[in-house]
């Protein structure tokens, strides 16, 4: 198949086209920039010129395309109305080109806070009031009533590897500006973990065999206890390792600390059985102990 592709130069959405490649998928990369077009061309996809806010290149993209997987998304936490609207009108652009053609389209959406005192699971449906990407998950997954075979991909909290800028990349930086290693509390709080690879095989597995309206969890580690996360950061850093207290956690980790006390493991049972998905990189704490998450930038 042909897969139109969104955020495809991006952390997870490299890893989605290289294993769409991989196993004799097409690939067309929407691209922003000329840099992002360079990185897609890289990776051996054709580039699609476009934004997210352009919905008639993401309709041009799809229409041109026999499935969609939309990973892209603004992240940037002081516009979460915005990016939230506009992952809801791409997401409605494509449920309207793929309408009646039981074409695959799949989403990312994440594990965090979808269960309280347990593991979450794939059948965990939260209420889409509770959250604007929530709801937007609840709205691709309605298509399928429309004739898309639609899927969401719920990531872990921390989807890692070397080359990671994302929350433990942060983190290394905190405890370097800091000059101690911190987690908060007793540091029982668990962060589910995946490497980019296995949760790009993922995608790439929902796209051949997930059926319409369906979920599945890209976690590989269910819940890695934060504390054992500071530790191996204190360990690549040579840094101490301490505890703060939770009243102090915006203080110490700014925007990341209302994530980092939190508890949110996920189980991928029902994903790895339903569709034969067997993680096999690194775990986490395995990628931070080989080092990579520590060397600093040459310019």
């Amino acid at each position: 198949m042909r897969i139109f592709v969104t955020g495809a130069s991006g952390w997870i959405g490299s890893a989605t086209v290289t294993e769409l490649l991989y196993t004799d998928h097409q690939v067309l990369g929407l691209a922003r920039s000329d840099t992002s077009a360079a990185r897609v061309t890289a990776l051996g996809a054709q580039v699609h010129r476009g934004s997210l806010d352009d919905l008639d290149s993401l309709r041009a993209g799809a229409a041109a395309s026999d499935g969609v997987v939309h990973l892209g998304y603004n992240h940037d936490f002081s516009r979460m109305q915005d990016a939230a609207q506009t992952d809801l009108r791409a997401i409605e652009a494509f449920g309207d080109v793929l309408a009646g053609t039981d074409r695959p389209l799949v989403i990312a959406s994440g594990v965090a806070g979808l269960a309280t005192g347990r593991p979450s699971t794939e059948q965990d449906r939260p209420d889409p009031s509770s959250h604007p990407r929530v709801a937007n998950a609840a709205a691709a997954l309605a298509l399928a009533d429309r004739g898309v075979r639609s899927s969401a991909v719920r990531f872990a909290s921390t989807v890692h590897g070397p080359g990671d800028h994302g929350f433990v990349a942060v983190l290394v930086a905190i405890a370097r500006e800091k000059g101690v290693s911190a987690y908060l509390g007793d540091g029982d709080g668990r962060w589910p973990a995946v490497h980019r690879l296995d949760a790009g095989n993922l995608v790439r597995r929902a796209v051949d065999d997930a059926p319409s309206g369906s979920v599945w969890h890209a976690v590989a580690e269910e819940g890695v206890p934060t504390r054992a996360i500071a530790e191996a950061i204190g360990q690549g850093l040579g840094l101490p390792v301490a505890s703060v207290r939770p009243d102090q956690a915006e203080e110490h980790f700014g925007w990341l600390g209302q994530f980092f006390g939190g508890d949110y493991p996920a189980s991928s049972t029902q994903t790895r059985e339903l569709l034969d998905w067997d993680p096999t990189q690194p775990g986490l704490i395995t990628d931070l102990k080989g080092g990579s998450y520590f060397e600093v930038p040459t310019s």
